[in-house]
């Protein structure tokens, strides 16, 4: 398929194709449960293989998971808690989290991840924000509960929950019935009540549709490229959206089985998880792919994987090219925010040109787009901000944030906050955040290919550039760096590195200066915050 032939496929494209996949329809309504869980259950078919951390691993099949659904939404029935409601999971990536999501929104209730790395703050804010009703965790975490002002119920999973008020889930759940009715909810009602990552200011709310199910099977067939026969597994953890969307929801949806494994990421976790379930179908952010690589085990040995999907930040072409030589299997970059799910992407399935480093072209069902600061839309070359044009996206499905905490439309525009590059023909690159871009000495610099350049040195694992107030320039460009353990930081290494960006780029677009440190600062879903660079940087400027 060409790229007009690709063209032609994403204008034709009508939401009635996915329709005629699922139980339910936007007109009537869905209840995802039963989209998910139910319509495969009488297959005798695996939707969850679980690597444990201290417990053995083991297979759950649709039906079973369908029967401990349908108990837990008896449970919160009995609860008082139905449609509408915010049911909160603090659980690992274990089966019960996986039942608990399924029964959530078996009951009509919505789900809401809270990330087993948050603090009790950030946990609190996000409980009271969405008035939760119920927070169901384990004993590892229960405790970040205890300063909690104005907690929900709780209910625990393992533990000696008779030492405590909290109800038992093991208890509670064996007392109800295996039997309970979906409740449908209409298409644009909410069955996910998620935070963004709050990479740039507080965590606002986005409440997502049940139609979005429409866009994450788009996704999930023709991005991911999930066929029946493939064993798939999405590294991102089910606390964000990427993981639940794609990890939980995505796969379920076609009916494949997913792949939660408890244990912390390392790079030997991964390629012993690789080798034992024979993935071969591997969804991850760039921060993995770094790490695998940064770890690269040098063995040659033939992984069997077949297609490998990556989204998060601008996945480098140094690791695109290591995925293609190591792992054995294209790897293609894919965009999205929690607000909207995926929408840009290089589409294992549909045939068009993929250019390295660029995040590809509109998903099916939608029209993305760039703009200059007026609003219009920039030709071939320009940079300008990704936006998604609602009136010719028929899968769109966000509404603006759950209470009203900013407004990022602008007409029929939807607005990313992200700057990339127009390629003219559709397709984009990324080029950063709106507040990531640097001016310096009139020119605007992206980090994205800054960074890009110093990870092709064999020295640099990970690195963040940012822009440093200058009295001569507006702004240098400064690069945080992390090295490779088998490297040391040195003045010469510096040099080395910045003449490295200066021959690739060009004498504008080096760093001026160079920090090497230990850890770059990210979100707990593994987003860099260059705005902590940029912070320490500017401290750094103004201190005498």
């Amino acid at each position: 398929m060409s790229t007009h032939a690709y063209a032609a496929f994403n204008a034709e494209f009508t939401p009635a194709e996915v329709e005629q996949h699922l139980v339910g329809d936007l007109a009537t309504g869905f209840n995802v449960c039963e989209e998910i869980c139910d319509r495969w259950a009488d297959e005798d078919r695996t939707a969850l293989f679980y690597e444990g951390a201290d417990r053995p691993a083991s297979e759950h099949s649709f039906a079973e998971l369908q029967g401990k659904a349908a108990r837990f939404a008896n449970y919160l029935s009995a609860q008082g808690i139905g449609k509408g409601d915010r049911v909160a999971g603090l659980l690992p990536r274990t089966p019960e989290l996986l039942v608990v999501i399924l029964g959530t929104l078996r009951a009509g209730a919505v789900y809401q991840p809270l990330f087993t790395a948050f603090g009790s703050g950030a946990i609190e804010y996000r409980l009271e924000r969405a008035g939760t009703r119920l927070v169901v965790t384990d004993s590892a975490n229960r405790s970040k509960l205890d300063t909690i002002k104005g907690c929900p119920p709780i209910l625990r999973v393992g533990g000696d929950s008779a030492a405590s008020d909290d109800a038992d889930f093991d208890t509670e759940l064996a007392a109800q019935s295996d039997q309970f009715a979906p409740v449908r909810i209409g298409a644009d009602e909410p069955f996910l009540q998620m935070f963004t990552s709050g990479t740039v200011g507080k965590a606002k709310g986005v409440a997502v549709p049940a139609r979005a199910l429409l866009s994450f099977y788009v996704y999930m067939r023709h991005a991911v490229g999930l066929e029946p026969q493939d064993r798939y597994w999405n590294v991102a953890d089910p606390g964000w959206a990427y993981g639940l969307y794609y990890a939980v929801v995505g796969p379920l949806l076609l009916g494949n089985a997913t792949h939660f494994n408890e244990n912390g990421f390392t790079a030997d976790s991964t390629y012993e998880m690789l080798r034992k379930y024979r993935i071969t179908n591997l969804a991850a952010a760039p921060t993995a792919y770094r790490l695998l690589m940064a770890n690269d085990e040098g063995t040659g040995e033939a992984l069997g994987l077949r297609l490998a999907s990556s989204a998060g930040e601008a996945l480098n072409p140094e690791v695109i090219g290591w995925v293609k030589r190591r792992l054995g299997c294209p790897v293609m970059d894919h965009y999205g925010q929690t607000e909207t799910g995926m929408t840009c992407c290089n589409h294992h399935k549909l045939e068009h040109q993929v250019r390295v480093g660029s995040m590809g072209f509109s998903m099916p069902g939608h029209r993305v787009v760039a703009l200059d600061t007026e609003c219009n839309e920039i030709g071939e070359g320009e940079i300008g901000q990704l936006a998604v044009d609602t009136a010719a996206s028929p899968l769109f499905f966000f509404q603006g944030y759950t209470w009203g905490e900013k407004n990022p439309f602008h007409g029929r525009y939807y607005l990313t906050g992200d700057v990339v590059i127009s390629h003219g023909d559709g397709s984009y690159s990324f080029t950063g955040r709106d507040d990531d871009i640097i001016t310096t000495a009139g020119y605007r610099v992206g980090p994205a290919d800054v960074e890009s350049t110093l990870l092709e040195h064999p020295s640099v694992a990970e690195s963040a550039v940012v822009g440093k107030p200058d009295l001569k320039r507006g702004a240098i460009i400064k690069a945080y760096v992390v090295l490779r353990s088998q490297y040391e930081a040195s003045p010469a290494l510096a040099d080395e590195l910045k003449q490295l960006v200066r021959s690739r780029l060009s004498t504008h677009a080096f760093p001026r200066e160079i920090e090497f440190i230990e850890a770059l600062p990210k979100t707990p879903s593994g987003k860099i915050q260059r705005f902590v660079l940029r912070n320490q940087a500017r401290e750094e400027s103004a201190a005498p």
